[in-house]
């Protein structure tokens, strides 16, 4: 293996609480990343987009990676995301990360502001160049309005502090790719949800996952039984989460996720605006569709 570290097991994209006074709640997000130590994650990504990172404050960004870092135990992988929309903006939140104690971040192209390729490659190089961290690349297109290139994979393949891909495309042909392309150089890990199966099989050996939030002992449960080599019982896991996870899918995401969190008797507040509630209808489809995974 050419990279640092080896990614592995379901890490919860960590949604962040709020309590009724706005702020960050400390002890709801206490309770819940308790929780997901009992299911068995492997380890923690806080201040992703999951995490509502965009509507903090750099010092409210500080208390949670500090908090989720005091959490962790040794053998816990921790990957902080420093995502902003300016390069410089993204070294002082890695720098910040790295001085808390996390070598690993979660970067996506910076949003709004849709880099070139080439301009992209300047951007991961400079941070890398900047602050000693091994990084994780994030390719979300539908949120970033930008791609995460063969010729920038390509340009970083022999790097061994870029030790993977989250990929969120949903495209499977594009994970194939990654797979079949960098296979020892990038780890692929999964981030289109809905198709994590397809992803476990492709060699994904890591989930970054959003959902576990609210499925934390289903989305644990499917990865270890896949690494069991029991695909048919994986198969009708992966059958029971589809429907929740394709309602996440298809909008409103951070909103469900946190309404899941509700649903499990870990209440983690609203999302911060411009996230509006989610209309009755809404809660009733996904509550609904979390039916069987709350009795899993």
């Amino acid at each position: 293996m050419s990279y640092n570290v080896k990614l592995s097991g379901v890490m919860p994209a960590l949604v962040t609480p709020f309590g009724a006074d706005g702020k960050v709640d400390f002890n709801a997000f206490e309770k819940l990343l308790t929780h997901f130590r009992e299911a068995g994650v492997t380890g923690w990504v806080p201040n992703g987009s999951t995490g509502e990172y965009f509507s903090q404050s750099t010092e409210e960004r500080r208390q949670v990676l500090q908090f989720v870092k005091e959490f962790a135990n040794d053998d816990e992988i921790l990957i902080a995301g420093t995502n902003a929309p300016a390069t410089r903006e993204v070294i002082e939140q890695t720098a910040m990360a790295k001085e808390i104690g996390y070598d690993n971040v979660l970067l996506a192209p910076p949003f709004y502001t849709r880099p070139t390729q080439e301009e992209l490659i300047k951007h991961y190089g400079t941070v890398l160049a900047e602050v000693d961290v091994n990084l994780v690349l994030y390719s979300y297109p539908l949120k970033d309005g930008n791609d995460i290139s063969f010729e920038l994979m390509d340009h970083f393949a022999d790097n061994p502090r870029v030790i993977g891909i989250k990929e969120s495309s949903g495209m499977l042909q594009r994970a194939i790719d990654i797979a079949s392309r960098y296979e020892d150089k990038i780890q692929l890990v999964s981030g289109s949800d809905d198709i994590a199966l397809d992803f476990m099989f492709w060699g994904a050996d890591s989930w970054i996952c959003g959902p576990s939030n609210c499925m934390a002992k289903a989305c644990c449960d499917l990865d270890r039984t896949y690494k069991a080599g029991d695909l048919d019982k994986a198969k009708e896991m992966m059958k029971t989460l589809y429907r929740a996870m394709n309602i996440l899918e298809s909008g409103k995401f951070v909103q469900k996720i946190k309404y899941g969190c509700e649903l499990q008797g870990l209440p983690v507040g609203e999302c911060r605006a411009p996230l509006g509630p989610l209309t009755e209808q809404e809660k009733a489809e996904f509550r609904a569709a979390m039916e069987p995974i709350l009795n899993w």
